[in-house]
């Protein structure tokens, strides 16, 4: 029979008491600082930085004409062709920030006796590692609500450092509804056990000014399954609500329908954006999930990025 418990506030963001002090906070955060690297490195063989900047005269690609920009900017050989505005856009200018955002709310406490680790713990590992990899690739990394995209050394160190810091984020299971630049990309990790439509809200502002995004939704085995039998009780860890039911395994069956058509939702709302969805189970490597999103950041720049892994760990 699996077992599962809740993590507490304090265990979702170790070092948080400590957080002052960087050296302190290290102490507290190893594992998470350590498997993130390893993650890293599984997925990292191979990878090479985009072409960097040139003096601008390499052609990147169109990108239709957004409001306030100057009409200088517009080919309009380009935009006579189907009668929309088109800007012909350079290399130089083409250089992508990416956003990373992981989820450190109650539900994201849950762990099982089936997980490798709680579902928070994986998110942080693969935001720390996504981060890291990318930047050794020539990308600009940042932290929604927390830092503005840099390519900077021991960034896994120091976004370790700021989620610590950052006791907001334990009640928030949402990003911030913020519109995000064009030619910019997020990758949000969390379980999206959210209401669709507030999530369609948010994806939807996200996306607003053209960024393209990718969502990892972390999946403890038997959040997904519910290998439960007999008496059981269930407990909401955000409202903490509690329901006891008296036949588990045909309440399953009603939990499981009901599980596919939220996850279902979810994915339409990133789907309308032409964002992507990848599955995580906590009972699988995170290297999976890491060159997943590598690969689709690749597919989602034409393969021209450079961010394509040899292999996975």
């Amino acid at each position: 029979m699996a077992r599962v418990h809740t993590l507490s506030e304090a265990e979702r963001s170790p070092g948080v008491p400590h957080a002052l002090a960087a050296h302190e906070l290290t102490a507290r955060l190893p594992h998470l600082v350590l498997e993130a690297r390893r993650v890293a490195a599984s997925v990292s063989h191979g990878i090479h930085g985009r072409r960097r900047a040139g003096p601008g005269e390499s052609f990147w690609q169109f990108r239709p004409f957004m409001s306030g920009e100057s009409a200088s900017r517009v080919d309009w050989r380009r935009s006579a062709r189907d009668g929309r505005l088109y800007v012909r856009e350079r290399e130089w200018e083409a250089a992508h920030s990416i956003y990373l955002w992981a989820d450190r709310s109650a539900s994201m406490g849950f762990i099982s006796s089936l997980a490798a680790q709680s579902k928070v713990e994986r998110a942080l590992v693969l935001t720390l590692a996504l981060s890291e990899t990318l930047v050794d690739a020539g990308e600009r990394v940042g932290l929604m609500g927390l830092v503005p995209p840099r390519a900077s050394r021991n960034i896994v160190e120091r976004f370790a450092e700021l989620m610590a810091k950052d006791t907001t984020g334990h009640g928030a299971d949402l990003p911030a509804a913020e519109a995000l630049p064009p030619l910019s990309e997020a990758v949000l990790v969390s379980d999206f056990l959210v209401e669709p439509p507030a999530f369609d809200a948010v994806v939807g502002q996200l996306a607003a000014r053209g960024a393209r995004g990718h969502a990892i939704m972390i999946i403890d085995p038997v959040e997904e399954t519910f290998p439960f039998t007999g008496q059981a009780e269930l407990e909401d860890p955000e409202a903490g609500l509690r329901l006891r039911i008296g036949d588990a395994a045909l309440w399953g069956e009603d939990y499981r329908r009901r599980i596919a058509i939220h996850r279902d939702a979810i994915g339409a709302a990133l789907k309308r954006r032409g964002w992507t969805l990848t599955l995580h189970h906590t009972d699988r490597p995170a290297s999976e999930a890491a060159l997943r999103v590598l690969t689709q950041l690749s597919a989602a720049r034409g393969g021209r990025s450079g961010l394509i892994a040899a292999r996975g760990g």
